[in-house]
Formats: structure tokens, C-alpha cells, sequence
């Protein structure tokens, strides 16, 4: 197929950062990556993942993640599995 159309993006610097290092791991290009999602969003007939607005119980667990509040720490992966087990 004959790629001739082009696509400009406002975004996030750091979002782009952190986007590029992951597709770079993955051997994609962001171009690819961005054809990837339009494929599949022609293919699906809509954003081929779930988009949801947080309720606000998930919304105050987020905000108090990402402030590094009301963390559970365990000292290795088999205890994370034993506790969530119990």
C-alpha cells in the first residue's frame, strides 16, 4: 500500500519521551506505531480499547498514587502472591 498522507501531532514532550523509549524496545517506529492504532481503529469502528472516566474512588486512589500515598510495600513478588491469595 502506497503510505502518502501525513499526520501532525501536537503531544506531550515527556509523553513522547517515554513513548519513543518503549517503541524503541520494541523495534516500532512512531510512525508505526501510530499506523498501527489508526488500522485498528479502522478495523474495530471506534478506539480499540476501553476509555472509561474514573469514578472517583479510582480517581482519589490515582492522585494518591502518583503522590506516593497509601502505598503497600512487600519485600518480594512471593509475598505480594501469598497476600493476595489471603
Amino acid at each position: 500500500m502506497n503510505k502518502t498522507a501525513t499526520i501532525q501531532a501536537r503531544i506531550d514532550p515527556s509523553v513522547k519521551s517515554k513513548a519513543q523509549r518503549i517503541l524503541n524496545k520494541l523495534n516500532i517506529s512512531m510512525s508505526e506505531a501510530v499506523s498501527l492504532f489508526l488500522t485498528q481503529v479502522s478495523l474495530t469502528n471506534g478506539i480499540p480499547f476501553e476509555i472509561k472516566i474514573p469514578n472517583n474512588l479510582t480517581e482519589e486512589t490515582l492522585r494518591k498514587s502518583e503522590n506516593g500515598e497509601d502505598l503497600h510495600e512487600v519485600s518480594d513478588v512471593n509475598k505480594l502472591f501469598e497476600e493476595l491469595k489471603n
